[in-house]
């Protein structure tokens, strides 16, 4: 028969929980005092006959004595604990960390899938597993689901919460969580699974994974040195995701805790200050296992559950895996309200107050498209090199698959990004593109700073820049002619737009690969992966000034990124930029003198100034906001040209145009900026110019508007 922990701690727990010292135990059993205290240090195991004596006094039935999988059910119940008000009257109105981000599930795929690549088992070789499950729960399967997590002990806190909503913002959450389940009769679950992970390790209360995630706010326990988070805070997308602020967890061990690995659970609820009958509470909840080494036995700790537990908590794994399953009950999608646009609202018939923030069919979508977007690199392998990551979405009502599982394909979400990745493992990469298909790498450094403030390089990182053509349609998830830079766990961390592109370039993709996923053999790739890491901000969206980057560099460390940001769109210009056909070709000479062109007189030049004309504009909307425009303009002959001022303005209905602010403005040919304005070349026909719109300028939303771009002479006032 299989047994799961060892005699002594399974026997030593069971007593605290029953409230029973060894003393007693003996005495019930009629043997000494040594002989149980010979159990509990594993100095010897009672004999058979005696397991049935000890599973009367445990109140529990023999087989689980033998087997030891779980605790016995005696003592102290599963319940809730709520953290007491603070002495000295402080009250917390709210989690912080979860202002950090938005109700928003593209935000908790990025942190969560962030968090499971850094915990991924590394010996075995194999990819971390990630799956995510929308289950909508109604009717007898919500009533059963709310029984388990003792919804009873719950509502009174909740309906002090809501009494107080009107006076801050979780309370108002919270009370519209509590509202949209009795008055729609649903509840939305999301779970979060991953296999192949380290699992909740640790004590319940000292340092470790566990309590890291469970008791405390803004700590970082990873598990390497390429550790995509380092803030402490993606977790809190956890609960900021939960209406109701509650989130269970399941964790299956990949170190032995207490001489147990499955099914250790615990819940936490993240609520504001409150006060129940009289009793002020803290703000956060526990849901668990009565600790008895706790005053007055009060605080809950995790508990190792049984099957049956589990699956009425809707916390079953399929596998014994090492890994974490967390369910966030009450999930909803606020920031899905946001990708609307006006057109969607008129085609779609739905009236303002209407839209669903739990809609299981659009999250799943969602859900697929930002893990296709910013983990397409982890999910990719070639050559040698296996993927990091496997991920997959699916959705149920009361159980029933609605939504089947889709497993994200890096191949299809990011067709041409994944074939550059592909080409550089499998080292069939080129110098420059003169075919379709090809990829194209070149190096560029980075060179890193001294630490402490010290003036100087340690030395020069070689990133390694991989680009492609782009796959027409297929390719839109965030524009062409894009970069997209990560380091060592292979998450997209920062996108952005290469500016001043020669003229015709084709459409193209690329790919900075920094750091620890530079390679192996990359030099300084570690200290180019710490200096990188220390540079992302909590989103972990960008690279540039941050506090930390300050206070271990210098105020200026910033620059070297920089720098590498130049390097690398040089490097990208270069690659694209379409050879210089020959000024005489074979044969060309020969045709020309056999030909005879007519030519007319050239026109007089009008004397005078002339004014440049606006001939051709293309704008597109960027990442942050922005409008992005390249315009061409056509110059008469003339003796003097005017110079001009390109002004940006919001194309409205009446009333004048509200003028945008340039954030960049730059001449690619023909001319050049001074302060704002296109000064031209004498003699040219033609030139252009690009720039791009300052967002703090935009008094609405870009994609709720239309540019409208004039050129004005002087000072384009």
């Amino acid at each position: 028969m299989d047994t799961g922990e060892e005699f002594g701690p399974w026997l030593a727990r069971q007593l605290k929980l029953a409230g029973k010292t060894q003393a007693e135990l003996a005495d019930e059993l009629q043997l000494t005092r040594a002989a149980v205290s010979a159990w509990i240090t594993g100095r010897s195991t009672p004999r058979p006959t005696v397991m049935a004596d000890i599973a009367k006094a445990l109140g529990t039935d023999v087989g689980t004595v033998h087997t030891r999988t779980t605790d016995t059910q005696a003592g102290l119940p599963v319940t809730w604990y709520h953290r007491p008000g603070y002495p000295d009257g402080g009250r917390d109105m709210g989690n912080a960390a979860a202002f950090a981000f938005d109700a928003d599930v593209q935000v908790l795929a990025r942190e969560t899938c962030q968090n499971s690549l850094d915990e991924r088992l590394t010996e075995n070789g194999r990819p971390v597993r990630v799956r995510y499950t929308l289950h909508e729960l109604t009717g007898e399967a919500l009533d059963s689901f709310r029984e388990a997590i003792l919804w009873n002990d719950l509502f009174p806190h909740y309906s002090a919460v809501s009494e107080a909503a009107a006076n801050q913002k979780v309370g108002r959450v919270v009370d519209a969580g509590v509202r949209d389940m009795y008055e729609k009769g649903r509840l939305v679950l999301l779970r979060v699974d991953d296999y192949n992970a380290s699992g909740l390790i640790g004590d319940d209360y000292a340092d470790g994974k566990f309590a890291a995630v469970v008791r405390r706010q803004l700590e970082s326990l990873k598990s390497g040195p390429g550790a995509g988070g380092s803030y402490g805070l993606g977790k809190a997308t956890l609960w900021a995701t939960s209406a109701l602020g509650l989130v269970l967890i399941n964790s299956t061990l990949s170190v032995p805790h207490e001489g147990r690995t499955e099914r250790r659970v615990i819940g936490r609820l993240e609520l504001p200050w409150r006060e129940v009958d009289g009793e002020p509470y803290a703000g956060p909840a526990w849901f668990g296992r009565p600790d008895p080494d706790s005053p007055g036995a009060m605080v809950a700790r995790s508990w190792w559950a049984d099957e049956e537990t589990v699956e009425r908590l809707h916390l079953t794994r399929e596998t014994n895996e090492p890994g974490t399953s967390f369910l966030i009950v009450g999930a909803h999608d606020v920031a899905s309200l946001e990708s609307r646009s006006d057109a969607d609202d008129e085609t779609s018939g739905v009236e303002d107050g209407d839209e669903d923030t739990r809609d299981i069919r659009k999250m799943h979508g969602r859900l697929v498209e930002a893990l296709g977007r910013d983990f397409w690199a982890a999910m990719t392998g070639g050559g040698s090199r296996l993927p990091l990551l496997e991920v997959s979405v699916r959705a149920f009502q009361n159980g029933k698959e609605v939504v089947p599982e889709k497993q994200v394909d890096p191949s299809v979400e990011q067709p041409a990004r994944t074939r550059a990745l592909r080409a550089h493992y499998e080292g069939t990469t080129v110098d420059r593109l003169t075919e379709a298909g090809q990829v194209a790498a070149r190096n560029v450094p980075l060179k890193l700073p001294l630490s402490g403030g010290a003036h100087g390089t340690l030395g020069t990182h070689q990133a390694v820049l991989l680009v492609t053509e782009a796959e027409g349609d297929r390719d839109g998830d965030g524009g062409k002619n894009q970069v997209h830079s990560l380091r060592g766990n292979r998450m997209t961390v920062k996108r952005a737009g290469v500016q001043r592109l020669p003229l015709g370039t084709n459409p193209f993709q690329a790919v900075l690969l920094a750091g620890e996923a530079a390679g192996e053999t990359a030099p300084f790739a570690k200290e180019a992966e710490e200096f990188l890491r220390a540079a992302e901000p909590p989103e972990h969206d960008r690279w540039g000034q941050t506090e930390e980057l300050t206070l271990r560099w210098s105020p200026s460390a910033y620059r070297r990124i920089s720098a590498l940001t130049a390097e690398v769109n040089n490097a990208v210009r270069e690659l694209v930029a379409r050879p210089k056909r020959s000024s005489s070709r074979a044969g060309g000479e020969a045709v020309r003198r056999a030909l005879t062109v007519r030519t007319r007189p050239k026109a007089k030049a009008p004397a005078g100034p002339v004014v440049p004309v606006l001939d051709t504009l293309d704008a597109t909307v960027g990442d942050d906001g922005e409008w992005r425009i390249t315009a061409e303009v056509s110059i008469p002959r003339g003796d003097e040209i005017v110079p001009m001022v390109p002004v940006a303005q919001l194309d409205v209905r009446s009333g004048g145009r509200p003028k945008l602010e340039w954030a960049e403005l730059v001449a690619v040919e023909g001319c050049e900026v001074e302060d704002g304005t296109l000064r031209f070349t004498p003699g040219v026909r033609r030139a252009k110019f690009q720039g791009s719109t300052d967002v703090s300028s935009h008094p609405v939303r870009t994609t709720l508007t239309r540019l409208v771009l004039e050129l004005r002479a002087g000072k384009g006032e």
